[in-house]
């Protein structure tokens, strides 16, 4: 257990301020607002909503939300990110503990409560759970199975579970905002990683980021290819940005789907040479390119008759297709971060 770095910092009743960005999120945002106002938390609390430049009807929605509850206040969000909403939620909160919330998630009952007494038990900066992802349709439930497997995406604790214990990063978080202040809060240039690079200021200043499986927030998957492909490209995009930017601080799982990326990509060119060769009468030993392609696609059917099985014909199907959207959407941003193209393409993907 790590020693106790804050001991006056928390004292009853301690208060919590939930903070939450919001852009364009009307179909998930009432629900999460709603776990986070029926906690089982006796502290003082407040929600505040770091409302970006919205299209679909969330304005409305949120306003109406603060109509019906003092406890909610709604913040304008102009730059419209994420670090920026959190930044500008953190610097509005009133109360000592900062409760960081995604609108796609779901808070359990208690979930203020474990984290707040687990900041008090270990003297942490920032408690966090697993990321417990759930869909409704069959394509939703086949990417919460991706998110919640090894072979999805790399088996962080925070994503498959593990002991409690000190961690590296932890999904979402509740940290001591004197934390956040030490050391300058969520840096705005990063717009997705932003936790990670938070939790690695936090420890490389001589914090604690607590990871603990009591904890667990149901999440909801993106709903089709498309909104899945987009946000594991930005996610990519912005992880090879970081690790750019901090090659020490990156574990090795992070490069696998790049190099998968990379290697199917050559494999296919190579293989695409051998029928060339083939066509006009050379000896086709390219074509040995199509092995690597072939080997990928093996993985994913023995990781969907591993992990899919018995979930349902149509999830099983899903898990198919989900599998390679995750790992081809992540790898090519990751390649793409890597080489410093980030801000081009979030410029003109409007991320």
């Amino acid at each position: 257990m790590p020693e106790q770095h804050h001991p006056a910092d928390l004292s009853p009743p301690i208060g919590v301020s939930y903070v939450m960005p919001v852009l364009n999120d009307a179909s998930h945002v009432r629900a999460a607002v709603g776990s986070i106002l029926e906690q089982q938390y006796d502290g003082p609390v407040e929600v505040l909503i770091a409302l970006g430049p919205s299209i679909d009807g969330t304005a409305e929605l949120v306003a109406d939300l603060a109509a019906r509850d003092s406890r909610v206040r709604v913040l304008d969000n102009e730059v419209g990110s994420t670090p920026a909403g959190l930044n500008l939620g953190i610097r509005a909160a009133s109360h000592p503990v900062v409760v960081r919330v995604d609108s796609h998630s779901m808070l359990p009952p208690d979930y203020a409560q474990i984290a707040v007494e687990t900041l008090v038990r270990t003297g942490a900066d920032n408690v966090g759970g697993i990321m417990d992802a759930r869909g409704e349709t069959p394509f939703e439930r086949a990417v919460a199975l991706a998110y919640t497997t090894r072979v999805g995406l790399g088996g962080s604790a925070f994503h498959v579970g593990g002991e409690e214990g000190p961690a590296d990063t932890v999904y979402l978080g509740v940290f001591r905002r004197s934390a956040l202040e030490r050391v300058g809060l969520f840096d705005e240039s990063i717009k997705r990683g932003q936790d990670w690079e938070l939790n690695r200021r936090l420890r490389d200043t001589g914090g604690v980021v607590w990871f603990t499986p009591k904890l667990a927030v149901t999440y909801r998957p993106r709903s089709s290819v498309e909104r899945l492909a987009r946000q594991m490209f930005s996610t990519g995009l912005w992880r090879g940005e970081l690790a750019r930017r901090f090659p020490a601080d990156n574990g090795i799982r992070y490069f696998v789907p790049p190099a998968m990326v990379v290697g199917v990509a050559l494999g296919l060119l190579l293989g695409i040479g051998g029928l060339v060769q083939l066509a006009v009468g050379a000896v086709p030993w390219m074509l040995a390119g199509f092995a690597v392609p072939l080997v990928y696609v093996l993985f994913v059917v023995f990781a969907t008759l591993v992990y899919a099985r018995g979930r349902g014909a149509a999830t099983m199907a899903w898990f198919l297709a989900v599998l390679p959207c995750i790992h081809v959407a992540w790898g090519t941003g990751f390649v793409l971060g890597y080489l410093s193209l980030t801000s081009n393409i979030a410029s003109h993907t409007g991320r």
